[in-house]
Formats: structure tokens, C-alpha cells, sequence
């Protein structure tokens, strides 16, 4: 998700990441590098004050000369428009019929790129790009042919591209002002390997000779040194150093994200030293890693939710007070805060508050495609929701997903973005005391949607067999159910919680789940758990003798 940069980044010729600003997360996991063969992607798109629904453009046929009215994807400001193309495909989220998926993180870069000139951003270029392709490859041809033909308004950009055979990454940064072009890199990620960006850029040197595995525009490299800012061999240019040389933002509240994905399925201790930030020597990560495991969407979803748990960058153990009395894993914005004239921060992890959609995307070849490929979507923070199933075939939205009248200043109940913020917002600050409750619900309900998953899909294909157009509307009506069926249970959650915790106490409930009374049918006693002790420690230490009783 792109920033409000403004005073954020930091007063530096090479910007690396975020400091003060909202971002956004992705891994991408190549199909001999996953637990069944597919290839998986993720995203966290997170910004506050961000609304989004589950975006839908079904797929149409253009006459010639049909102009497209183009939109920024983040502002909603109207930036021109571009020649509509002869036929579109249907698109629903970030994934189309063709299981063609696309997400993206900012990283900023040299702001002197912008062209505050061009008409795509990098949204509207996100989706454009999925109703005009079949596979990753041609993704990146429309992206760079547009960005290079209309000009491209943005920041330097990290996007996601990928189908059910390959995945790749790309980034892409404009020229200047009125420039309308655009220089960009796009590698393949190998079949067995991971890969994550999280708003710092990561390709660093590339291989030019490799065409099969790696594209680029043609002057990538002859307009850093047009610029001075590289003066070297074409082989050992790095386009990271030259257009988004990390700093400490980028590598402590950026970076280290990826780490911490790539931690998960391989000892990275190695790479500690980088992610930490402080040390300017430590060795930089690579681009991808060889997993030691298969990687599952069980696994995507799990580290979508992390809180650098059992890592020293955790947030999650409860040993400082930032996490308050209830070891909230989530810290205020802005990162960046003084303390006595020191310069302070927050870890920034890949869970956080912000979000405003979440997904990870299942892409099979061997299937048919509009079986194939599935939108596991979540319309909050990733720790806080359960991840539905959307079928990349699906032409109509579930309402909780796309509720008329509501948007990021209009609440409505039935609405899922709202529904999860409600219940979330009451767990963060008291987290270890109510998180277990949201965290069963969650969990069931994710369970349940992949046991039924091969029962589901086998369906759909018997259905195929006899007509493909039953089995879309079957997989879109199961879509529909599941989160129809899980917005009622989060606001079942809510009312629960309500009551089971009301004034800070816990009522006690029977193995079911159901309000314990005593014989005369009044609630039982409920419990009063106080602090937990490493808190109340603290808060004496901190204290003295103030509540010590004499």
C-alpha cells in the first residue's frame, strides 16, 4: 500500500524504507518450493484510514475506442485516461480467471523519480494489468508498456506477479517529472524457492544475460549513471544501491520482515545482524532461500499473523510495557518517537493494525482454472480474521465484503471490515486475556474451510465436466456462504466476549462454551485475574514503595 510520506522519510539522497509510514507485506513461494505443488502469494495491504472491498471487474468485450477513466487507487483523484483494451477478463480482489495474481509494497526510493505527470498509479496499473493478462509474463509487459506509454505517478514500487507456473517480482520507479517512462527489473523466483518484500527494495544485482529469468528496461542501468548515480561495470550494478539503498528504516521495520517469513523454513541467524539495522557491515539477505520444508497456505496464513515471535525482535513475549498490562504484540504509530532528545522506535512486524485487507493466493496448474486458483481474503488484520475462500472464477461479491453505504467513516454490521475491526479492537489492549477466545474461533473456522476444500473442489469438478458455468456459480455460492457464515460468527464472537469479559473480569463458562449460573440461576462468580506477574513486578519496581502496603 503506498504512504503519505510527507515529513516520514528520512532527510537522506538514498531513501530505503519507511520510517514514519504505513506499509504493507508479501511472500511469494515458487510450486516445487510449496506443500502441494501451487504456487502461493501473499499481501498485506495496510494503511489506516484504509477501506477497501473485495474489488470486483467482470470481464467485458470493448469497442474500439473506448476510453478508460483512471482513478488513484489510494487518493481516488482522477489522473486521466488510457485506450480501453479489445477484451478484458473477469477480476475478483487481486487474483483473475486466469489465476493471474498481483499484489505490491512501496518503498519510496529517490523521490526525484516521481513523475507527478503520469496517469497510472501503481493500483489502477495492479488491476488494469490483471484484466488484460493471462500469465505473469504478460502482466509484465502490460505494466511497463503502459507505465511507459501514459507515464507512471508513483513511488518506487515492489509488486507481486504471479500465476500458476511461475512467480516473479518486479520493481518499478519513474523517470521525473514529465518524463512518462519508466525503469524497471522483473526476476523469476525458482521453483523451489521463497521469496518476501516488505517496502524496501530487494533486487540487488541482477543477471543480464539470463533472458529466460530476468527483465528489464533497457536503460536500467544507463540512467543511474546518467544521473551519477553509478559509475560502474553493467554486471555489477545494483539496482537497490542505486535507486533504494537501505538505511536503518529500511532494514528494521523492512527488511526484517522478509527475515522473519524466511525464519520460519530456514535458520536465518546469519542474516540477524542485517535485519537488526544497526550494524553497518552486517551481510544483506538474499533475494530468495531454498525452504527446509514445504511451505503450506496453513503456513502463509501463520506468518502473515507474526509478531517476530521466539525472535529477539519479538513483540509478543510481554518484557517490556509497551504491550501494556495484557502484552499486546502491536505498538502505536508512529514508529519514530524521541524520548529526552533520543531518537526511539517501534517494531514494525508483518501482523499489525493497520490492515486493511489481508490475503494469501493458491494458484494450480493441474487444475482447471477457474477451479484452480483461490483468494484466501481477509478484510482486517491478519492475527484477527479467518481467511475465507474467494475462487478466482467468482463474478459476485459476498455483501460483507462489498456492503453498500459503508466506507472507512461509515460503519455498518454488516460489513466485515467493520465487523473484524470491532471485535480486534477490543482484543489489542487486552490481549493475553481475550486473544485465546478470538484465536478458537479463528482457528475453527480456518479448519473447517480447508477440510472441506477437497470435497468442495472434487464437486465442482464433476460439475465442470458437465457444464464449467455450474461449477462457477457452485464455487461462487460456497464463497458467498462460507464469509456470510463467518461474518455471523464474528459478531456471535463479539456479543460473547462482551459479556465474558465485561469491567476487566472473566465470567466463567462450562467445556461448551456456555455461560456458567449458579443453582439459583443467577451468573456464577466471575474471576478477577488482577496483573499478570511480570507486569506487577514492573509496576512496583517502577514504583517503589507507592503500593506497598506498610
Amino acid at each position: 500500500m503506498n504512504k503519505i510520506f510527507a515529513s516520514a522519510l528520512m532527510a537522506a539522497a538514498l531513501v530505503g524504507g519507511v520510517s514514519e509510514a504505513d506499509a504493507c507485506t508479501n511472500f511469494i513461494v515458487g510450486k516445487k518450493a510449496s506443500a502441494d505443488g501451487s504456487v502461493l502469494c501473499s499481501y498485506s495491504a495496510d494503511d489506516y484510514g484504509m477501506f477497501q472491498n473485495l474489488c470486483l471487474y467482470p470481464a467485458a468485450k470493448h469497442a474500439k475506442g473506448t476510453m478508460r477513466k483512471v482513478f488513484d487507487w489510494d487518493t481516488n483523484k482522477y489522473h486521466g485516461e488510457i485506450p480501453e483494451a479489445p477484451e478484458t477478463y473477469n477480476v475478483i480482489g487481486n487474483i483473475n480467471e486466469w489465476q493471474v495474481t498481483i499484489g505490491e509494497t512501496t518503498y519510496g526510493g529517490r523521490e526525484e523519480m516521481v513523475d507527478s505527470t503520469g496517469v497510472l498509479d501503481y493500483g489502477s496499473l495492479i488491476y488494469i494489468a490483471l484484466q488484460r493478462s493471462k500469465t505473469a509474463r504478460e502482466a509484465i509487459k502490460v505494466m511497463t508498456t503502459l507505465a511507459n506509454t501514459y507515464g507512471y505517478n508513483s513511488e518506487g514500487e515492489t509488486f507481486t506477479i504471479c500465476d500458476p507456473n511461475e512467480a516473479w517480482i518486479m520493481e518499478m520507479m519513474g523517470k521525473g517529472a514529465g518524463s512518462k517512462g519508466v525503469v524497471w527489473v522483473a526476476q523469476r523466483i525458482p521453483d523451489d524457492a521463497i521469496c518476501a518484500h516488505a517496502n524496501q527494495s530487494r533486487i540487488d544485482k541482477f543477471n543480464m544475460k539470463d533472458k529466460h529469468n530476468v527483465m528489464y528496461a533497457k536503460d536500467v542501468v544507463a540512467f543511474a549513471r546518467s544521473k551519477g548515480w553509478y559509475k560502474g561495470k553493467d554486471a555489477d550494478f545494483s539496482w537497490k544501491m542505486a535507486y533504494a539503498k537501505p538505511d536503518f528504516s529500511g532494514r528494521r521495520f523492512c527488511d526484517a520482515r522478509a527475515w522473519a517469513f524466511f525464519n520460519h523454513f530456514k535458520d536465518m541467524s546469519r542474516y540477524l545482524p542485517w535485519a537488526l539495522g544497526k550494524d553497518p557491515q552486517a551481510e544483506d539477505m538474499p533475494l530468495w532461500i531454498v525452504p527446509d520444508r514445504k511451505v503450506s497456505v496453513q503456513d502463509m496464513e501463520a506468518c502473515m499473523r507474526d509478531h517476530y515471535e521466539g525472535t529477539p525482535l519479538s513483540v509478543a513475549d510481554g518484557d517490556d510495557l509497551g504491550g501494556g498490562i495484557w502484552q499486546m504484540p502491536y505498538r502505536p504509530t508512529p514508529l519514530s518517537f524521541k524520548v529526552d532528545g533520543k531518537q526511539c522506535f517501534n517494531e514494525r512486524p508483518t501482523s499489525t493494525q493497520q490492515s486493511g485487507f489481508v490475503y494469501v493466493s493458491q494458484m494450480r496448474s493441474w487444475l482447471p482454472r477457474e477451479i484452480g486458483g483461490v483468494l484466501w481474503f481477509g478484510n482486517d488484520d491478519a492475527n484477527m480474521v479467518a481467511f475465507t475462500p474467494v475462487y478466482c472464477s467468482s463474478t459476485i461479491q459476498p455483501e460483507c465484503y462489498n456492503t453498500p453505504g459503508a466506507d472507512a467513516v461509515t460503519f455498518s454490521d454488516k460489513n466485515a471490515y467493520w465487523v473484524c475491526n470491532m471485535t480486534s479492537n477490543m482484543v489489542y489492549p487486552r490481549y493475553s486475556q481475550l486473544f485465546p477466545s478470538l484465536k478458537e474461533v479463528r482457528d475453527s473456522l480456518d479448519n473447517s474451510y480447508f477440510a472441506a476444500q477437497k470435497e468442495v473442489e472434487a464437486k465442482a469438478q464433476e460439475l465442470y465436466a458437465q457444464n464449467p458455468q455450474q461449477a462457477v456459480k457452485y464455487l461462487n455460492d460456497y464463497g458467498i456462504e462460507k464469509a456470510q457464515q463467518m461474518l455471523t460468527r464474528w459478531k456471535q464472537l463479539f456479543q460473547f466476549m462482551v459479556v465474558k469479559y465485561n469491567d476487566m473480569i472473566i465470567k466463567p463458562t462450562d467445556k461448551d462454551g456456555n455461560f456458567v449460573r449458579t443453582k439459583e440461576g443467577l451468573g456464577a462468580r466471575p474471576v478477577r485475574t488482577g496483573y499478570p506477574e511480570k507486569y506487577a513486578k514492573e509496576l512496583i519496581k517502577q514504583t517503589g514503595d507507592k503500593f506497598v502496603e506498610r
